[in-house]
């Protein structure tokens, strides 16, 4: 018999020819994927499932943190080739399935591994459909992009895309689920007879998009294995994302201590304070909080953490006095406040200085430690990548993270992680071959360090990898004040919002008010509240429009209610290009939360279509507007006028 049939999920299923190497999906009967093969780079040509004559097929139950399941094991031999292997897991109870390829022999080597290729076939798709473009992290403020088909265009993704149909939100979602060999990409084209094909490449590296400017780094060894590919069909793409997003922290669950304390709110001082940072302003910061932002809290905790520049409060340099800076530790205490600090561990930023600088804490220089990519180094962001795997980078690491410990900090904003995951010619370490590997390195002996004393958050970091590791990641890049702050960063939260299932927490960056607008203020206060946390950013040492507004909206208890589940709200609307959904809708328990975000210059008429919003279009509900406190009654299509560069948040709750 030459078709083997698998079954999966309440509806799927697998059909694979054991005479060509190839399989179909199918859920019911619509055909979802055809001719999917898989692929692997080897001695500079390609090996093909396709291209293997000898294929077995095996499978056995399995119970693991996906629950209870069957391994299907399809072995391919062909003479003068290694062995070939696809795995594929299915589970009974779970719509989606797995898929990897690995290569068994002697001495093996690649850097090349595709474990699903193949055609999508849903007509749909064929027609308005819309790719996906996640960024591999949130640096060089690059943007989600939501990107139409076009005939003989190749849309990329780093680890996942979603592929989807926005009137009737149907889709696909194909990912990566493991990420500590393999930068994976998902690359999508349509061709010109609008054939749709999909592949997963383990081993993906694009300047534009992974920042590397060499080659993916090669796994060796008798059996090398591509990363776990995630393929799920959805009637609405945002579930199907959400449920890669929990299936990534099941297949690689966080090495980081688990949170259990409430969601975080707080001030960093990056957002208007920056280089000006003194213990007196610090202070004063702490003092304003304590003493004017009283209701501002979660459970009764806010965090204040002092970003960049915070090494003006020390006395020669990082091995140095810190003195200052636990008075700062201490006072923010006393008033009852959580001292956070901020560092950049994979970092040289004084690499302009010469390749013999002594590195603090080690007997290493700077130029020991540099990543080494092809003839040169690693700069981006005006510093320069440090080796993740080099003991001189890791023991300057155990030096600050001590002092920080002895200071007394309960919150640490890691920045720059991206450096450490940059693919090298060759680290320290000569088990670690890939930039994967290396980010696993450096960012498991920070945790060591660590040791489990403070809450950790990523700025700029890996969209995926990092979750193992952190408890909060910032959605995007940094943002300040003003309506397109707001919109770039929701530009975040409306595709990647389901990174609130891979992290404790999403953020939404420092939330500056500065001497903008009060509907300008509101949009970015709202933004944030969107995305699931609270970091604002002002200079609250002197007095400012800002501190008015801070006071009027930052104490609004019924909106910093919502916060309390940490949870990120979900976009109304993809399609959206690079820019951002006007509408999210929260559900807690039987309220529905909706914000409404105008990013023009212009007064903006918005429909409240309750099929979109998750709302009975048979039914009335009363709306409150929770910046007003004002409570009208609404109905299905009910017409509402947005002022330019504003929000609205309603608390929505059906009318008896």
């Amino acid at each position: 018999m030459s078709a083997t049939v698998i079954p999966y999920g309440e509806a799927g299923k697998i059909d694979y020819n054991l005479k060509t190497g190839t399989f179909t999906v199918f859920n019911g009967e619509v055909l979802l994927l055809a001719q999917g093969f898989s692929e692997v780079g080897y001695q500079n040509k390609t090996l093909s499932s396709k291209n293997y004559t000898q294929i077995t097929y095996t499978k056995r139950a399995v119970k693991d943190a996906f629950g209870q399941g069957i391994k299907h094991t399809f072995l391919l031999k062909q003479d003068g080739l290694p062995n070939m292997q696809q795995i594929i897991y299915t589970y009974a109870q779970r719509d989606y399935f797995f898929i990897s390829v690995s290569i068994t022999g002697s001495n093996l080597a690649t850097n090349r591994m595709v474990p699903l290729k193949g055609n999508l076939m849903d007509s749909q798709m064929k027609d308005e459909a819309t790719s996906l473009f996640v960024p591999f992290d949130n640096d060089t403020f690059i943007s989600y992009q939501a990107v139409p088909f076009q005939a003989n265009v190749t849309n990329p993704s780093a680890e996942v895309t979603a592929l989807y149909y926005n009137p009737s939100r149907k889709g696909y979602v194909i990912g990566s689920v493991e990420h500590r060999n393999w930068k994976t990409g998902v690359i999508t084209t349509m061709d010109a007879a609008k054939e749709i094909t999909v592949e997963a490449i383990c081993g993906y590296t694009n300047e534009s998009i992974t920042r590397d400017k060499i080659a993916h780094g090669y796994l060796k060894g008798n059996t090398v294995a591509s990363a776990s590919i995630f393929f799920g069909s959805f009637s609405d793409w945002r579930s199907g994302m959400e449920t890669y997003a929990k299936a990534n922290r099941i297949a690689e669950p966080p090495v980081i201590f688990k949170w259990k304390s409430p969601t975080p709110v707080g001030w960093n001082s990056w957002g208007a304070m920056q280089e000006k940072i003194t213990l007196e302003k610090a202070n004063q910061v702490v003092d304003f909080f304590a003493d004017s932002l009283k209701s501002f809290r979660s459970e009764g905790v806010a965090y204040i953490d002092l970003d960049s520049y915070w090494d003006n409060l020390l006395k020669g340099g990082l091995t140095g006095d810190y003195s200052k800076l636990k008075a700062f530790a201490d006072h923010a205490r006393a008033r009852g406040l959580k001292p956070g600090i901020y560092w950049a561990p994979f970092v040289d930023w004084g690499f302009a200085g010469g390749s013999n600088r002594r590195a603090e804490g080690t007997n290493y220089t700077f130029g020991e430690m540099w990543t080494k990519v092809g003839s040169g180094y690693h700069d981006i962001d005006g510093t320069r990548a440090l080796d993740p795997t080099h003991p001189g980078t890791q023991q300057r690491i155990e030096t600050v993270i001590n002092k920080f410990k002895e200071c007394g900090f309960e919150m640490i904003k890691i920045d720059f992680l991206g450096h450490a995951a940059i693919e090298s010619e060759h680290f320290y370490d000569p088990k670690i071959s890939t930039g994967m590997q290396a980010y696993q390195a450096g960012m498991e002996f920070l945790l060591k360090q660590l040791d489990d004393k403070m809450l950790v958050y990523a700025a700029i970091s890996p969209s995926l990898a990092s979750g193992r590791y952190v408890h909060v990641r910032r959605i995007a890049c940094d943002a300040f004040k003003s309506i397109h702050d707001t919109e770039y960063t929701l530009n975040g939260v409306s595709n990647g919002w389901w990174q609130t299932y891979l992290y404790d927490f999403i953020d939404a960056d420092h939330v500056v008010f500065g001497d903008q607008s009060d509907s300008e203020n509101t949009a970015r206060f709202l933004s944030a509240i969107v995305t699931g946390t609270c970091i604002t950013g002002d200079d609250f040492s002197r007095q400012g429009k800002w501190t008015n507004r801070a006071q009027r909206l930052l104490n609004n208890t019924e909106i910093l209610k919502i916060l309390q589940d940490g949870k990120a709200f979900v976009p109304v609307e993809g399609n959206k290009g690079k820019s951002a959904s006007p509408l999210f809708v929260k559900q807690v328990g039987n309220v529905t939360y909706l914000a409404i975000f105008n990013y023009s210059n212009a007064e903006q008429k918005i429909n409240l279509d309750f099929s979109r919003i998750g709302l009975k279009t048979s039914e009335k509900y009363n709306a409150t507007d929770l910046i007003t406190q004002k409570t009208a009654s609404i109905q299905d299509n009910h017409l509402l006028k947005l002022a330019a560069k504003d929000a609205l948040i309603f608390k929505i709750i059906l009318k008896k």
